[in-house]
């Protein structure tokens, strides 16, 4: 199978949605003209033009409105922020209108929109460019959130996301946009709200998603080293949330540890951990664990960085602990 760029997998994603479907229009900074911020777009004003891929002012306020507005009107956006810490000037407009409309107007007008852009740090950015946001938009009835890993999902869950009636925020990652990833050539969707499982074991159920992926598969090859299996899922979407693909691992392994970016007060792993602890309680034979990122803002230097977020060394450890391989 091929292998193509992250950023190729998302473009692809919009270019076949695009040539599918006339009523969908990307809009953002830099998308046009520029090519996209990191290069998602690239290409696209060429083939379609400046009224479906439009650049706009830095303004997130009025361009998610405008957004939105268009989405309730019959049209089926794709709104890019150059990062989810920019869209908190939005939030009006997807918390208040985009995640509440169809409830409030009694099922006759809905909000086929997508919110999607860059989420989490992305090393030395600091403090104001490196929040993860899943918990925040999954706490939102009325909202999907969609955190992918790599090219595959990232492609297939974007198609799904541009085809969904409801509001779905999709997250990215700056740092993940080069990465390389194995990619059909033919046409595929991936169902929104499905887990996956993306290494099998049996003695342990990590859980992930987003770039923290790579350091809950990284942390499965050293513990393979040591004879322990580990079972790696993928959430890929946060809301709706495949608790059960989580359950169903943890009646194997009888352990859970999560690894995320988010701050860890009412964080992803807080809903992961009551909803399996309450299902399946009578198959864990540890306390289910968690590695999250530091309860701090991100600073810039080096040193905090490493120390914000979760990694490998730390993982394995946790890991061992809950094995009771370790005090």
């Amino acid at each position: 199978m091929r292998q193509i760029a992250f950023r190729q997998a998302l473009r692809e994603a919009l270019q076949e949605e695009f040539r599918r479907d006339d009523r969908v229009f990307l809009m953002g900074e830099e998308v046009a003209e520029y090519n996209g911020a990191y290069k998602v777009s690239q290409g696209m004003l060429d083939e379609f033009g400046p009224k479906r891929v439009i650049d706009t002012p830095i303004a997130e306020l009025g361009f998610a409105a405008i957004g939105v507005g268009a989405a309730q009107n019959g049209l089926r956006p794709v709104v890019e922020f150059m990062t989810w810490n920019f869209a908190v000037l939005a939030l009006d407009q997807i918390l208040n209108t985009a995640s509440k409309m169809l409830a409030m107007s009694g099922g006759q007008i809905g909000c086929p929109i997508v919110f999607r852009g860059p989420n989490g740090s992305a090393g030395q950015l600091g403090a104001q460019h490196s929040t993860a946001f899943e918990s925040y938009y999954a706490n939102i009835p009325g909202l999907k959130v969609v955190s992918v890993s790599n090219p595959y999902d990232a492609k297939g869950l974007l198609k799904a996301a541009i085809r969904d009636d409801d509001p779905v925020i999709f997250m990215e990652s700056e740092v993940m946009y080069g990465d390389m990833g194995e990619v059909p050539e033919e046409e595929y969707i991936i169902p929104i709200g499905k887990a996956d499982i993306k290494r099998a074991g049996k003695d342990v159920t990590i859980v992930s998603f987003n770039k923290m992926m790579k350091v809950a598969l990284g942390a499965a090859e050293e513990l393979a080293k040591e004879g322990i299996e580990a079972e790696v899922i993928d959430l890929r979407t946060i809301r709706p949330l495949d608790w059960f693909t989580i359950l169903e691992s943890v009646k194997k392994t009888n352990r859970l540890v999560i690894v995320e970016e988010q701050w860890p007060f009412a964080s992803v792993s807080s809903e992961i951990t009551y909803r399996i602890q309450k299902e399946g309680f009578d198959y864990l034979d540890a306390p289910i664990r968690r590695i999250t990122a530091a309860d701090a803002p991100m600073h810039y230097a080096p040193n905090l960085v490493k120390l914000y977020l979760p990694d490998i060394e730390r993982t394995v450890k946790l890991v061992k602990e809950v094995m009771y391989m370790r005090k």
